[in-house]
């Protein structure tokens, strides 16, 4: 199943992998609420999975996939930064993440690997996974906070730090502009930040300084 609120995203997703002999696209869902219905209809080998979709966080359906279904393989493929969204997605109960961006490329390549079983990231975070500790890779300096934000927080966190607007975020991620501005105050009390200047130069200094 694949699962995206862009048509054209989910029409060129189907048509790259039924290019494979041993692959075939069964459904497609646009929401959060219609990947739930589905998956409780069918059984699937594998899910790929936008993390921006109406209905709620694509993180949570994560969790929520994996819980009814732990045999089911799950494939993120977002347009949201790896290195600030793969390990979320993989603690979530994905065994891949591939950015929209190498989806053309690679997504047949991903897929095969994950349903073999196996994990699969860009060859730039595997290499950060081989020189480092895995259980330690993804804490934050206790002292930076940003390691307190709730996936939808981090996620808008992100989005500001990119230098999205407010009503930008809202219509990327099917949330209204009011529900934007309280998550930006909770991010500013969990980072002790005055100011919505101060939230902004915090988010874009978080982006420069990732790596």
């Amino acid at each position: 199943m694949v699962v995206d609120d862009h048509p054209l995203l989910r029409h060129g997703l189907k048509q790259l992998l039924e290019e494979s002999e041993n692959l075939r696209v069964k459904d497609e869902a646009t929401s959060i609420s219609q990947a739930l219905q589905l998956f409780n209809l069918n059984e699937y080998d594998l899910v790929i999975t936008d993390l921006s979709l109406s209905g709620g966080n694509g993180l949570d359906l994560l969790k929520r996939l994996r819980a009814r279904n732990p045999k089911t393989r799950i494939l993120v493929c977002s347009m949201h930064d790896e290195t600030m969204f793969a390990h979320r997605a993989i603690s979530a109960g994905a065994m891949g993440y591939i950015s929209k961006d190498e989806a053309t490329l690679n997504i047949v390549e991903a897929v095969n690997c994950v349903l073999q079983g196996k994990v699969w990231v860009s060859d730039k975070m595997s290499g950060t996974l081989l020189n480092k500790d895995q259980n330690n890779l993804f804490k934050e300096d206790p002292k930076d906070g940003v390691g307190h934000l709730t996936n939808r927080e981090f996620e808008i966190f992100e989005l500001i730090g990119n230098g999205t607007r407010t009503s930008q975020i809202a219509v990327l991620l099917h949330l209204s502009v009011k529900t934007v501005e309280t998550h930006r105050e909770n991010i500013k009390k969990k980072l002790n930040l005055k100011s919505g200047n101060d939230l902004i130069r915090r988010a874009m200094h978080w982006i420069m300084n990732k790596e």
